[in-house]
C-alpha cells in the first residue's frame, strides 16, 4: 500500500446539539447545556419508545480522530471541542479530501458523513472535494454507494446481512475492540471535561476500524499475509510510540487488550482465587 492514494481513517464522537434542540422545543430555552441535553434525550426516547439516539442533524461533532497513511507512513491526529470550533473540525476534514485519499470508516455512510454534511450545512461550509463526480472522480467517487473511494467496512463486510458492530468484529479478530468505554460515555465525558479520555476513545475506534481493514484486505486478496502481518506490526510499533502531554503511554489499554494482557491478567486473578479458596 505503500505506493497507493493515500488513505483517511477516520471517526467522530458526537453529543446533541443543544442550541437547535432549544429551536425545535422552545420550553428548553433558559435551560443550561446539560439540563437541555438531559430533556432532549428524555424527549427523544418518548419518541422513540426508550431509544435516545438523536436524528441525525442534532448530532454536533464533538471529537473527530483520523489516520492518515500515505508513502508507507502513519499519522493519527485528533480535534474537538475543547480547543476548536465544530466548524473549524469539519473544515479541517473536508480540506484533506482535497488530496483525494481512500476514506476508510465503520459505518461511516450510514452515519459519520451524512452528520458531518449536515453540520456543514449548519455551518455555512463548503465541502467541493466530497461532492466531486467528474474527471477521475467519475466513476470512483467519494457519495456513490458502490464505489469505494470511500470503504465502509462494515458495508463490505455484512455483504447485505445484518450489520455488526466494530466492538465484536475487532475483537474477533484478536484486535483491542472497545474495551470499558462506548459511546454512550460520550456526553458525560463531554460534561466532565475529559477531552483526553474522549480523544482517546475516538482514535481507538480509528485503530480498530484500520486493523479490521487490513484484514478485510487480506480476504480479498490485494494484501498478501506477509503484507498485511507487517502493517499490524508496524501499527502497534507506532500505538507504542504515541503519548499523552505528561509523557505517559497514550493507547496503554489498548494495546494491552490487543496482545491479551489484559485477558492473561484476569486468568492470573482466577487462577489466583481458585487457590486461596483451596486454602
Amino acid at each position: 500500500m505503500s505506493s497507493s492514494p493515500a488513505i483517511l481513517v477516520f471517526d467522530i464522537e458526537t453529543i446533541p446539539d443543544v442550541l437547535t434542540g432549544q429551536r425545535l422545543h422552545p420550553e428548553l430555552a433558559g435551560l443550561s447545556d446539560e439540563e437541555t441535553t438531559e430533556q432532549m434525550i428524555t424527549l427523544r426516547e418518548a419518541e422513540t419508545g426508550g431509544k435516545p439516539f438523536m436524528p441525525l442533524p442534532l448530532h454536533q461533532v464533538a471529537c473527530l480522530s483520523v489516520l492518515w497513511v500515505a508513502n508507507g507512513q502513519m499519522t493519527l491526529k485528533s480535534l474537538a471541542l475543547n480547543n476548536h470550533s465544530e466548524a473549524q473540525i469539519l473544515q479541517t476534514f473536508f480540506k484533506a479530501l482535497d488530496k483525494t485519499p481512500t476514506l476508510v470508516s465503520w459505518n461511516g455512510k450510514g452515519f459519520d458523513l451524512p452528520v458531518m454534511v449536515y453540520r456543514a450545512l449548519q455551518h455555512g461550509l463548503a465541502a467541493p472535494a466530497l461532492f466531486q463526480d467528474t474527471g477521475d472522480m467519475k466513476y470512483n467517487n467519494y457519495l456513490n454507494r458502490y464505489h469505494d473511494r470511500h470503504t465502509d467496512v462494515m458495508l463490505k463486510l455484512a455483504m447485505g446481512s445484518t450489520l455488526q458492530k466494530l466492538d465484536v468484529v475487532a475483537s474477533m479478530c484478536g484486535f483491542a475492540g472497545k474495551q470499558d468505554t462506548t459511546g454512550y460515555d460520550v456526553v458525560p465525558m463531554v460534561q466532565a471535561g475529559e477531552w483526553q479520555r474522549l480523544t482517546t476513545y475516538c482514535e481507538s475506534d480509528v485503530l480498530n476500524t484500520w486493523l479490521v481493514y487490513l484484514r478485510y484486505q487480506r480476504l480479498m486478496g490485494k494484501l498478501s499475509m506477509e503484507q498485511s502481518d507487517a502493517w499490524e506490526q508496524q501499527t502497534r510499533a507506532y500505538v507504542e510510540s504515541l503519548t499523552n502531554d505528561d509523557g505517559t503511554p497514550r493507547h496503554a489499554k489498548f494495546l494491552a487488550a490487543w496482545l491479551g494482557e489484559d485477558k492473561q491478567i484476569s486468568a492470573d486473578n482466577v487462577i489466583e482465587q481458585n487457590n486461596t479458596l483451596a486454602n
